[in-house]
């Protein structure tokens, strides 16, 4: 769905899901080299289908959706992941001052709740739903200036005002320097720098915590996707050549030297697909540590009475949920780049003879 130009994260329009094919996979048993395309092709419409529908950059997810909405099929979407194609121009659309500047103020309209820092939600939204200019303005001092008034409106309160015990510090000592997520642990060490006071503690947990973690969550998947982008156009150029090169082994006079180029062709294809697997499994393996680091985060939220743990509790179960999703996902992304891998050794046993 596109509203005010953008399109919103999840949603999933008629136009852009795959089509069915038109014959099943396992009703062409015999042409080996057309299923393996045919299941990376597939594979390649499924991701660009996951980053259109994903927490992305709206730019990004835009571009995804035009790629998918394409006549030209299979060839749109593999012009989208190419190196120069759809997917970096987008990225590189990212990287303006103008998109900058509205996803800062949109972070900081989901990281600080009404409840800890009304002034700077406030100026947040007034910033999303104004001009570039008045981005621009919350960017280069709104933001520093709603902070302080949220600060002196809670050091006025006293009824309010949160102590921060030494239990506490050191909750967030240990945050500093253990957490797995890097912004995370910048944020802890930001809160306990020289000459600190409760105040930047109290902040810490009530929008800096969770300000790193979407750092760290945005991070991830911006990561992933990129390389995912770059892996998935390498195969496509990788399995072209095995298929050539097999074709090429069926006319060739010198036929032992053509077995030799294909076996060696689907070996590299193997030998990729491979390396993709072992790095998703690394990705599981990552998120599955953010998963249970914020699991026990929530665990704790729960059943501390500190008012000071209460604003981390419902961030600590969304990141908790977003980063078991991100661990399921690597599973099965690792599960696609296993099935390549059989693929591509099957057809080098199979060229070998």
């Amino acid at each position: 769905m596109v509203i005010g130009g953008c399109v919103l994260a999840g949603v999933d329009p008629a136009w852009a899901r795959p089509p069915t094919p038109a014959v099943a996979l396992t009703d062409q048993p015999t042409d080996q080299p057309s299923l393996i395309t045919a299941a990376a092709a597939q594979q390649a419409r499924d991701r660009v289908l996951k980053l259109a529908k994903s927490y992305l950059p709206a730019e990004i997810r835009a571009s995804a959706w035009n790629a998918l909405r394409s006549s030209r099929g299979d060839e749109a979407i593999a012009e989208w992941l190419a190196p120069g194609g759809g997917f970096e121009a987008a990225v590189q659309r990212m990287r303006t001052t103008q998109s900058r500047n509205r996803a800062f103020c949109e972070r900081v309209l989901r990281t600080h709740t009404m409840e800890f820092s009304p002034q700077v939600r406030a100026a947040a939204d007034r910033a999303v739903k104004g001009t570039d200019v008045d981005r621009v303005a919350f960017v280069k001092s709104g933001y520093a200036e709603a902070q302080q008034r949220d600060r002196a409106a809670r050091a006025a309160d006293v009824q309010r005002r949160q102590e921060v015990a030494a239990k506490d510090r050191d909750f967030v000592r240990t945050i500093a320097e253990r957490d797995p997520g890097e912004n995370v642990r910048v944020a802890a060490q930001w809160a306990l720098r020289p000459g600190t006071t409760d105040a930047d503690v109290t902040e810490f947990f009530g929008y800096g915590w969770v300000t790193g973690a979407t750092l760290d969550l945005e991070g991830h998947r911006m990561r992933v996707a990129d390389a995912e982008v770059l892996r998935h156009s390498t195969l496509t150029r990788l399995i072209e050549q095995a298929v050539a090169a097999e074709q090429a082994l069926q006319n060739s006079a010198d036929t032992a030297k053509a077995r030799a180029e294909a076996e060696r062709a689907w070996r590299t294809v193997a030998d990729h697909a491979d390396t993709a697997r072992k790095a998703w499994l690394a990705e599981q393996a990552a998120a599955m540590a953010q998963a249970d680091s914020w699991k026990a985060i929530a665990a704790a939220a729960k059943e501390s009475s500190d008012e000071l743990w209460k604003n981390i509790t419902a961030p600590a179960e969304a990141n908790q949920g977003s980063w078991a999703k991100e661990q399921s996902e690597a599973a099965e992304t690792a599960g696609f780049w296993k099935d390549m891998f059989d693929r591509a050794q099957d057809s080098q046993k199979r060229v070998k003879g």
